[in-house]
């Protein structure tokens, strides 16, 4: 019988990697995701809980690219094509 090493993220317990980086690199775009929730709820109250958090955590997904419009790049928003569909 062998044995496997997993990982196991602690803000999605029911999530396991085989990787400790991948793990915490979920763990910190979900870590984004919910401080990106937070300030849109406070930003814009309109927006119903789910909705806040489809799209905070659909920002963290894509941080590289929100980052780069955030830096006066705003051709970085085209690789977002399809991006929504993607998880």
């Amino acid at each position: 019988m062998a044995v496997e090493v997993v990982y196991r993220s602690s803000r999605d317990p029911e999530r396991l990697f085989m990787d400790k980086a991948e793990a915490d690199r979920h763990d910190k775009m979900l870590e984004l995701a919910e401080a990106l929730t937070a300030a849109l709820q406070r930003g814009v109250p309109a927006l119903d809980e789910r909705q806040a958090e489809d799209v905070g955590i659909f920002m963290a997904r894509n941080r590289d690219v929100f980052a780069k419009a955030f830096k006066q790049n705003l051709e970085a928003l085209d690789e977002l094509d399809g991006a929504a569909n993607e998880h």
